[in-house]
């Protein structure tokens, strides 16, 4: 169940804003005049959606490799790593 709280709980209630972040990977919602505003969140909770985020983008670059064809051989691209690293 979402955590939903009013803006001036920001000013008010700030440490306990703060623990319910730390403690639950979930934003707390905030709202002002009654409609939604903001969503607060951990810094861990922000850095592991950014990190999912920046995963699902780089799958998605290597889903439109492979439709263009610019793709290579598993064992071509293993000599290739072993090479530019000194391993081969």
């Amino acid at each position: 169940m979402p955590s939903i709280r009013p803006s001036a709980d920001l000013r008010n209630n700030y440490n306990e804003i703060s623990e319910f972040c730390h403690k639950h990977p979930e934003p707390v919602f905030i709202t002002k005049n009654g409609r939604g505003d903001l969503a607060v969140l951990s810094i861990e909770a922000y850095e592991r959606i950014c990190g999912k985020y920046e995963l699902y983008r780089l799958i998605d670059e290597g889903l439109e490799a492979v439709e263009r064809g610019d793709v290579q051989p598993f064992d071509e691209a293993m000599a290739d790593i072993r090479k530019e690293f000194g391993f081969a």
